[in-house]
């Protein structure tokens, strides 16, 4: 992934063009944050088609075009042809569909599920593909169109979760958001599975900023909200956001 980074950058400097990596998940975004710093003679960006998306492209922009890229993502917006006779669909449903068109992972961003329709976003060059294709989810018939993205009013649902932790560290937060003891989530820090704004961190004793977006591997992610004050105890006030 990094060699493939680095060759997308190159690309953009010579030919003096933006380019466009696939989507990245959290493992490949860190590997591309970690390479950032070593392309001082371009502009690097990322986007997933909408503001918090957790898949994302890396924009490389050259330094003498002046305008914001227009990243070649399409938003498809799906919804069952009988509402009245449709199943409870999951992510997972929607995303075996897609795949079993023989679609690679890679051209997928997120897949946004609401309770009258999904959000697909993906590579612009397969969404015709897809819209023309993508007929049924498990026993469910659908109609998939292409939407504007800028026309999506999708906001993630986010639930507030107000209470004290033993300081702002970052195995003190993932205890309090996911209602599990420090010790048993040292693990997931220090194994690899803990990103913060799409950047691994494997210290305990992280200190995210306010604002910032944990994201834990197969358990989910929150929004750190910020900490004001203390308890009787001495134990800081904090707020998080989690997404549901």
């Amino acid at each position: 992934m990094e060699r493939r980074l680095l060759d997308l950058a190159e690309a953009a400097y010579q030919r003096g063009v933006v380019t466009y990596s696939d989507f990245l998940n959290l493992n490949e975004q860190n590997i591309f944050h970690s390479v950032r710093p070593r392309l001082s003679y371009l502009k690097t960006e990322s986007f997933g088609g909408y503001e918090a998306a957790e898949r994302q492209m890396a924009a490389f922009v050259p330094d003498a075009l002046l305008f914001c890229p227009e990243y070649p993502i399409s938003c498809i917006r799906i919804v069952p042809l009988q509402k009245k006779f449709a199943e409870n669909l999951a992510h997972r449903d929607y995303l075996g569909a897609v795949l079993n068109l023989g679609l690679e992972r890679t051209k997928l961003g997120d897949i946004v599920v609401e309770e009258e329709q999904t959000y697909l976003f993906c590579r612009e060059k397969i969404a015709g593909f897809i819209c023309e294709n993508l007929a049924r989810i498990r026993h469910t018939p659908v109609m998939a169109q292409i939407v504007e993205a800028g026309s999506v009013s999708y906001e993630p649902k986010l639930m507030e979760i107000r209470g004290t932790a033993a300081s702002v560290r970052l195995d003190s937060l993932l205890a309090l958001a996911f209602k599990a003891s420090r010790s048993s989530l040292t693990g997931l820090i220090e194994g690899g599975k803990v990103f913060v704004n799409g950047k691994l961190v494997t210290s305990n004793g992280y200190q995210p900023k306010e604002g910032d977006v944990v994201s834990v591997r197969g358990m989910g992610r929150f929004r750190f909200g910020g900490s004001k004050g203390q308890s009787k105890k001495g134990r800081s006030c904090v707020t998080l956001w989690k997404y549901i």
